[in-house]
């Protein structure tokens, strides 16, 4: 049963699979913008990783500008990472307009399974937990799957910008 957990460097063989599916592309809710998988092969590197993750969820945390407090959580099954998510503590202009709270994605070869939405439900009280009471979720106008997954969990559509789909789960 696919659940969330805190990353842990227990799953580096998994998760370097799971991130070679990609194939270079984005991977939201991954953390890894800068850190190059090449690099992240090596035992050393990938434990600064995963404490990097970790530790971006407290507020006092440095971070690059423009970037807020966030909880990262990967989806595993098993001993198998499946994908990673994301909850962004707070929003700023382009969380609002284009990022959202929550960012998710699953591996290519885990894919149409229920694992994003199950995964985006089992968020939703942690992001509560964080003090979010009306949670942003967005994304793109072409991605059919990711709009069912957020629909499913409750996601009411606003607006459309950037060519990002913007929906609210939550009190209004």
């Amino acid at each position: 049963m696919p659940r969330l957990i805190a990353p842990d460097v227990s799953y580096h063989a998994s998760w370097l699979e799971g991130s070679a599916e990609f194939d270079g592309a984005h991977r939201d809710g991954a953390g890894a913008e800068d850190w190059p998988l090449e690099e992240l092969k090596d035992d050393q590197s990938f434990l600064r990783f995963v404490d990097a993750l970790v530790n971006d969820a407290r507020p006092e945390s440095p971070r690059k500008p423009g970037y807020v407090p966030c909880t990262y959580l990967w989806i595993v099954d098993g001993d198998t990472f499946l994908g990673s998510l994301a909850i962004r503590h707070e929003l700023n202009d382009f969380l609002l307009n284009q990022g959202g709270h929550i960012g998710y994605s699953v591996r290519p070869s885990a894919r149409r399974r229920g694992h994003a939405a199950a995964a985006l439900t089992n968020a939703l009280p942690i992001a509560r937990e964080l003090g979010i009471a009306r949670i942003l979720l967005t994304c793109d106008e072409d991605n059919a799957g990711s709009r069912a997954t957020i629909e499913k969990n409750g996601g009411i559509y606003e607006d459309s910008r950037n060519s990002k789909r913007r929906y609210w789960i939550g009190p209004a």
